[in-house]
C-alpha cells in the first residue's frame, strides 16, 4: 500500500490526507510505539479486510512519505490495527484522500536526528 500511494507523487499528487480505505490486504506488518519510542511490530501473513484506514501522503528530503494506521479484520472479525509498516493489496483497496498538493505542498516530513520523520505544516516549526 504504501508504494502505491507514494506513486502518486508521480502523478502530480505529492501531499494528501488519507481519509478513508477500504478493502482487503495480505502480509501485513503493523505495530504501535510502545513507552520507550521503540516500535513493536506483528505481521499477520494471512489474508485480511481493511475495514478503515487513515494517514497522510508529504513530500520528504528522500521523496514521497506516507504515514498510515490500519484498522484490519481477520476471517474470524478479530479486529487488530495499528501503525502501517507494509501490506499488499489482495483483491481490491479503495482508497480515498484529499489532494493537498496544488501551489506548494502546506507539508512535508523533516529528518530529525533519530528515526522519525518529523511533520513541518505551512513551514511552521
Amino acid at each position: 500500500m504504501h508504494e502505491s500511494l507514494r506513486s502518486l507523487s508521480q502523478h502530480g499528487i505529492n501531499a494528501a490526507a488519507i481519509t478513508s480505505g477500504i478493502g482487503r490486504v495480505i502480509g501485513a506488518e503493523i505495530g504501535y510505539l510502545d513507552g520507550d519510542g521503540v516500535y513493536q511490530t506483528v505481521v499477520h501473513e494471512e489474508s485480511m479486510e481493511l475495514l478503515s484506514t487513515e494517514g497522510n501522503l508529504a513530500p520528504g528530503p528522500d521523496g514521497p512519505f506516507t504515514h498510515i494506521h490500519v484498522v484490519l479484520s481477520d476471517d474470524g472479525h478479530v479486529v487488530r490495527g495499528g501503525h502501517l509498516f507494509k501490506a499488499t493489496i489482495a483483491v481490491t483497496a479503495e482508497i480515498h484522500l484529499r489532494d493537498l498538493s496544488g501551489e506548494g505542498s502546506p507539508f512535508e516530513r523533516v529528518a530529525t536526528d533519530n528515526q522519525f520523520m518529523r511533520l513541518s505544516f505551512c513551514g511552521i516549526e
